[in-house]
């Protein structure tokens, strides 16, 4: 158990309230962040941050996953590899000139809307860059032979923005006036900011992407079919029109009230939906990588998703949490103690007690890490001295948990405690909804096993009951109990990486239906890496430091999930096997649970 390890500092989470006035359900609300605002009262707290971010930047952030879900669509990742069949290309570019052309029209009327000459000038540029954006697609159109005539149709994923865009531009907006029926010219300047609530988007992804593409490109790189296209959106030019589009939006929402900010951000997210779902209608005549799920078959096909738990699926280790709630319902001191109950540590020695195990434990592992290390960097993965190198480990993870035992820090807490603190736990952005979206779809033959070195199984199952996710199947300790009291004991089933790597092994030997299998395993740790290995693709989330210096000391390579793809997608292309096989040496890293699930599931 690593407990404390990543979180240097919880103690003084731990310690740094009051509790001892609060009713034991009051005081576990602080185990955990208060949850996010919800989608109805975003833009209050938009307007309350910091002023120093702007309107649309702080929309832009609050986008995220969706720009990762663009970045992710099959369209995106064959254009990056320079694989895309040309004909899919062609007629991305032919539905992409109708999107140019509203574009044109639709900063036209909100030119006509602004009644500040900076912003009418501002708005003027923009339009005339996108007029040499259709010029720059012109010249695509004679490069590659494109038959307007011929693929002129307008598809209705193109229909479905260009009507929304002009639309918004007309002030034909759910819950407002008509254009005929404005009052003033000031509540018409209102328009403009919401045509560039509907457009800024847009331009901010396709900046994004252009970017994206471009740090894949090799430097000397000429043969990529779409470096033109590429080198157009990464330009300075297109990415100084995304930033001029953010800057024009926020002048002109700067004197709106705060349901019209509300407006503002529906439009913002409407677009950026009708974006990526624009992609997603873009014909592609050739076999893709992603989503993982693209022509899943229940009948023959079996996927098998592995998890951990603390700070894979956590924003906090469960080890600090059952701390917490040790400390907090333990009583003032050691006397006058009920002789029916099971005795405990007071909170003020508790405390120290759990202070003196947590840096005894940070300070152990930091010298176990730097003794299983190979004195030379090897120059290829190897598997074998890794797994002996680990078992040092396992070794130190028991000798710990046995002193966390003895200690008696763990006895006496309620198990209603340890289920409304779960309850209360906060899971990383996007962690449920994948969880949700994988087990609530019944056309997915799947299962997700969550291995964890959490010393209590209830408090995971808590966390995601909470979230109506019961079908995970969770593999950790186990507190052991006096009625509903725990006596301080913990049975011991995943307390290693050799206990996680031999839980993985038995679950796929007991999965004895003869369909095709993919095993995916979602990690962070030093702990998680035989396990990371041996699954057929591993993704490690986050940025611990121990587990990249551990893996590329024994030649395991770490390669950004998006580029692998990118790069993946090109060799399918060319004809060489796309299969996904386990015991590579390469594990692919994300920032966030949006790429697991657009690499997985797609938006």
């Amino acid at each position: 158990m690593r407990f404390l390890l990543p979180i240097k500092n919880s103690l003084t989470l731990i310690s740094s309230f009051s509790f001892q006035s609060l009713s034991i359900r009051s005081r576990l609300r602080f185990v955990s962040t208060p949850p996010p605002p919800q989608r109805s009262s975003s833009l209050l707290s938009i307007s309350m941050a910091s002023s120093e971010t702007g309107l649309a930047r702080k929309l832009w952030i609050k986008s995220t996953s969706q720009s990762i879900f663009a970045l992710y669509t099959p369209f995106a990742i064959c254009l990056a590899s320079g694989n895309l069949n040309i004909d899919s290309f062609r007629r991305y570019i032919a539905q992409d000139l109708h999107f140019l052309r509203a574009f044109a029209q639709a900063y036209e009327l909100a030119e006509d809307c602004a009644d500040d000459d900076e912003a009418k000038l501002g708005i003027s540029e923009l339009r005339k860059a996108v007029l040499e954006e259709l010029k720059m697609h012109n010249s695509l159109v004679q490069e590659w032979g494109l038959d307007l005539v011929k693929e002129n149709s307008i598809n209705s994923a193109t229909v479905k923005y260009t009507d929304f865009l002009l639309a918004t531009a007309s002030g034909k907006i759910e819950g407002l006036k008509g254009p005929g029926k404005l009052a003033t010219p000031f509540e018409k300047t209102k328009i403009a900011a919401y045509t560039l609530g509907a457009m800024t988007p847009c331009m901010k992804l396709y900046a994004f992407l252009g970017k994206k593409f471009q740090e894949l490109l090799d430097s000397n790189e000429s043969a990529h079919p779409y470096k033109k296209w590429i080198d157009n959106y990464a330009s300075d030019g297109f990415q100084a029109s995304a930033l001029q589009t953010e800057d024009l939006l926020d002048k002109l929402s700067a004197s709106l009230t705060g349901e019209e900010l509300h407006v503002i951000e529906k439009l913002y997210y409407q677009a950026m939906k009708i974006e990526i779902d624009f992609f997603l209608a873009q014909p592609l005549f050739q076999p893709t990588l992603v989503p993982v799920t693209k022509g899943h078959n229940s009948a023959e096909d079996h996927l098998i998703i592995f998890s951990d738990f603390d700070l894979t699926c956590t924003v906090v280790d469960s080890s600090a949490i059952l701390a917490e709630i040790a400390i907090v319902t333990a009583p003032k001191s050691d006397h006058n103690q009920p002789e029916d109950h099971i005795i405990r540590l007071s909170s003020s020695d508790l405390r120290n007690t759990w202070g003196f195990l947590s840096k005894q434990y940070t300070e152990e592992y930091e010298q176990c890490i730097e003794s299983i290390m190979p004195a030379n960097r090897l120059d290829h993965f190897d598997y074998e001295k890794l797994s002996i190198a680990l078992e040092k480990l396992s070794k130190f993870e028991n000798t710990a948990n046995n002193r966390v035992i003895e200690s008696g820090v763990l006895k006496g807490i309620n198990l209603e405690d340890i289920k409304r603190a779960g309850e209360r736990l906060i899971l990383q952005d996007g962690c449920t909804n994948f969880f949700q979206k994988i087990v609530k779809n019944e056309n997915l033959n799947a299962n997700v096993h969550v291995l964890s070195y959490c010393w209590c199984g209830d408090l995971i199952r808590s966390a995601f009951s909470s979230a109506e996710l019961n079908e995970l199947n969770v593999h950790a300790n186990e507190f052991t109990y006096d009625g509903s009291i725990s006596t301080g004991e913990i049975i011991k089933k995943v307390e290693s990486p050799i206990d996680k790597v031999q839980a993985f092994r038995n679950i796929l030997k007991n999965c004895n239906d003869d369909k095709k299998k993919l095993t995916l395993y979602i990690g962070d740790s030093v702990g998680d890496l035989l396990c990371l290995l041996e699954a057929d693709i591993g993704i490690v989330v986050g940025s611990s430091s121990s587990l990249r210096t551990v893996g590329a000391q024994f030649g395991i390579s770490f390669v950004p999930l998006f580029s692998g793809l990118v790069k993946k997608q090109g060799e399918y292309i060319e004809g060489i096997s796309s299969n996904w096989k386990g015991l590579s040496g390469i594990l692919y890293t994300v920032s966030s649970w949006a790429e697991v699930h657009a690499f997985i599931l797609g938006c």
